[in-house]
């Protein structure tokens, strides 16, 4: 499944933050692939785009929680979410 992780980080945990990410680069557990991770510039906000396992992104989700305000969505592709929307209104 994929997942956008949206995160915001508190002006008391940038400096932390920051350094964390410089010295690890943030991968992805085992069971975690990223697909793409965008940082808006100037601002303490970013967007995490991950496809795996419930467990992985618990985990990564985990190793940032003290430093991060992190949201988890599930998302789906244009075909996905064409077909489902079909089938919800008696298309196909």
């Amino acid at each position: 499944m994929k997942f956008m992780v949206t995160w915001t980080i508190a002006p008391e945990h940038y400096k932390a933050a920051v350094k964390r990410f410089l010295k690890t680069g943030a991968p992805a557990p085992k069971g975690m692939k990223t697909i793409g991770r965008w940082h808006t510039a100037g601002s303490t906000r970013g967007f995490h785009l991950v496809e795996g396992s419930e467990a992985a992104l618990a985990e990564i989700n985990a190793e940032w929680a003290d430093l991060l305000d992190l949201q988890v969505v599930p998302v789906v592709e244009d075909d996905v979410a064409g077909a489902v929307a079909a089938k919800v209104i008696g298309k196909k």
